[in-house]
């Protein structure tokens, strides 16, 4: 099976097209359900703020829902999580290897 790490989700896809606002928002659904990842709702958060920003409207209502399940610390974590990202995620490489 193949893995993928990604290092810059700008460039996530499998294939040659940049990620866009729906892998930030399955991302988020990801971590926010628990599906293939355990939950986690800094990073879940985190991820439907990327994709809010890039425009997806669900984005928005489930970064709510989920902030009203967290501490203050906790969205302040996400939301530095999503500058740090915005700042240094964007110049990294998707690289592909076995698993």
């Amino acid at each position: 099976m193949a893995r993928f790490e990604i290092s810059d989700c700008d460039q996530a896809a499998l294939g040659a097209q940049p990620a866009g606002a729906d892998t930030f928002f399955d991302l988020g659904m990801m971590y926010s359900s628990g599906r293939s990842v355990p939950v986690d709702y800094v990073s879940a958060h985190k991820w439907f703020n990327l994709a809010a920003m890039h425009g997806n409207k669900d984005a928005f209502r489930l970064r709510r829902e989920i902030a009203a399940e967290m501490t203050a610390d906790e969205i302040a974590a996400a939301q530095r999580a999503a500058r740090d990202w915005l700042r240094t995620g964007a110049t990294g490489t998707v690289t592909r290897s076995a698993a």
